[in-house]
C-alpha cells in the first residue's frame, strides 16, 4: 500500500555527478576537432584528455543535468536531495562540496579506484550554442546497492535523468528507484535528456510510458520527434499527451507547451538581452516548472517559472543559476 507519510523532500534526483569544463571557442575549432555541434557526445577518458588539451582557457563548474535542476530548485527554496556517483578524487570532492553548499543533501558514498569523477567538456560558440562531450567516469557505476531506499521514499517527486539511462548499472538502479517511489505513492518525473539517448533506449522509454510509471515527462522539440516518430510538433504532442499525466515540451526561442490531464498551457520564451551560453537551459526550465508543480500552482504559472529560470541561465556561462531565482520569479510572475 502507498505510504501516507508526508514527504521529507520536495524533489530527489538521480543523475550524473560530473564537473563541467566550459570554454568559448570559434566555429573553426568545432570543425577541426570534428565535434557534434550543438549535441552531446559520450567520450572515453583518452578523448576527454585530448579535447581538454585543445580547449581555450576554461571554467570548471559542477554540473550534470539532474544536479543542475536540483541547484535551481534549491535556489527557489525547495528541499532537495541528490543520488549520484563520484570517485574518491579531487573533482569528486569539488562536486560534493558544490552540492552541499547549494543546500542539497548528497550522501552517496564515493567510489574507490578508477575511473575518475566524470566531466563534460563544453565548447561554446559565439552564438551561445554549446557542444558537449561527456566522460561519465565514476557516474556510470552507480549501483542499486548505493540507493538509500528510505531517502527515495521520502521525496514527493523522484526526478530521473535520461543521460544516466545509457550505462547498465545506473539503469538498474533507476528502475529500482522507480519501484520504490511508486510503492511509496510518490510521483516520478523523467527528462529524456537528448535524442541520441532515445535512439538507444526509446523502447524502454515508450514501455515505461505505456506502463504508466512516468508521471511527468520533460522533452524538447527534437526529443519529442525522436520519441514519437512524428516530425510535426503538434502531431508529436498528440501522440503522447494522453499517455502521461503531465507532458512538458520545450522549444527554445519558441517557448514551451505543457499538457496535464487534458489541460493545455503555453508560454513564450522570456526575453534575453544576449544569449551567452545555452548550457543548462532545459535543466533550469525543469527546475522552474517543478518548483511551481510541487506547490500546486496552475499549469501556465509552472511554465512561466520555467521560462524565467531558463532565461536567467542562458544569460551567463554555466548551467546553474547565478541570480536569486526566487526573487527573479517573484518579480516576474
Amino acid at each position: 500500500m502507498p505510504q501516507t507519510t508526508p514527504p521529507r523532500y520536495d524533489v530527489i534526483a538521480i543523475g550524473n555527478a560530473v564537473v563541467d569544463v566550459i570554454a568559448s571557442c570559434e566555429e573553426e575549432l568545432i570543425e577541426e576537432l570534428q565535434l557534434n555541434r550543438g549535441g552531446m557526445t559520450l567520450i572515453d577518458e583518452a578523448r576527454a584528455d585530448e579535447l581538454y588539451e585543445a580547449m581555450p582557457p576554461a571554467r570548471e563548474i559542477s554540473g550534470g543535468s539532474a544536479a543542475n535542476t536540483l541547484a535551481g530548485l534549491a535556489t527557489l527554496g525547495l528541499e532537495c536531495a541528490f543520488i549520484g556517483q563520484v570517485a574518491d578524487d579531487q573533482l569528486g570532492k569539488v562536486f560534493r562540496h558544490d552540492m552541499r553548499a547549494t543546500g542539497i543533501d548528497f550522501d552517496t558514498p564515493a567510489r574507490d579506484g578508477e575511473p575518475a569523477t566524470g566531466r563534460v567538456l563544453i565548447f561554446v560558440t559565439p552564438d551561445g550554442e554549446r557542444t558537449m562531450n561527456t566522460f561519465l567516469g565514476a557516474g556510470q557505476y552507480l549501483p542499486a546497492a548505493a540507493l538509500d531506499e528510505d531517502l527515495i521514499a521520502s521525496g514527493a517527486i523522484l526526478y530521473l535523468e535520461g543521460y544516466l539511462w545509457d550505462p547498465e548499472e545506473p539503469r538498474r538502479a533507476m528502475r529500482r528507484a522507480i519501484e520504490v517511489a511508486r510503492a511509496a505513492g510518490r510521483k516520478v518525473a523523467f527528462t529524456a535528456s537528448e535524442s541520441f539517448v532515445i535512439e538507444r533506449h526509446g523502447e524502454d522509454f515508450r514501455a515505461m510510458i505505456a506502463e504508466g510509471v512516468i508521471d511527468i515527462l520533460f522533452v524538447n522539440e527534437s526529443e519529442l520527434a525522436t520519441l514519437t516518430g512524428e516530425s510535426d510538433f503538434e502531431a508529436g504532442l498528440a501522440a503522447i499527451a494522453g499517455k502521461v499525466p503531465v507532458l512538458v515540451a520545450t522549444r527554445s526561442e519558441k517557448g514551451a507547451v505543457a499538457i496535464a490531464h487534458g489541460e493545455r498551457a503555453e508560454v513564450a520564451a522570456e526575453p534575453v538581452e544576449k544569449v551567452i551560453d545555452t548550457t543548462g537551459a532545459g535543466d533550469q526550465f525543469a527546475a522552474g516548472f517543478l518548483s511551481g508543480y510541487a506547490r500546486g500552482e496552475p499549469l501556465a504559472q509552472c511554465l512561466k517559472r520555467g521560462a524565467i529560470c531558463a532565461a536567467e541561465v542562458i544569460s551567463h556561462y554555466g548551467p546553474r543559476p547565478e541570480a536569486d531565482l526566487r526573487a527573479l520569479v517573484d518579480a516576474r510572475l
